[in-house]
């Protein structure tokens, strides 16, 4: 990021409220989150050629569901773990 416009956006954080900050903060993290969720399916986009070359059946509407489902049931476990690691310390 240019120094200058980083200059300016500290400068305007400063006069905001808390709660405004708060909300920039979210704001912030919605687009890191946004960007990431596209990434990612940049490259999953980007393998699809390989995949159809070697074959590979796409997967239908239900096993897709039960992935993401199982890959949240997985990240939700990892999360608990780590909080209940991070309450030990």
């Amino acid at each position: 990021m240019n120094t200058g416009v980083e200059q300016a956006l500290l400068s305007k954080l400063r006069t905001l409220s808390p709660q405004q900050v708060s909300e920039v903060e979210d704001f912030v993290e919605f687009l890191a989150a946004k960007a990431r969720k596209r990434a990612a399916l940049d490259r999953l986009l980007a393998i699809a050629p390989a995949l159809e070359t070697a074959g590979v059946v796409p997967m239908g509407e239900e096993e897709i569901a039960a992935e993401v489902k199982s890959g949240r049931m997985e990240r939700r476990t990892r999360e608990k773990a780590k909080g209940s690691s991070a309450d030990r310390s």
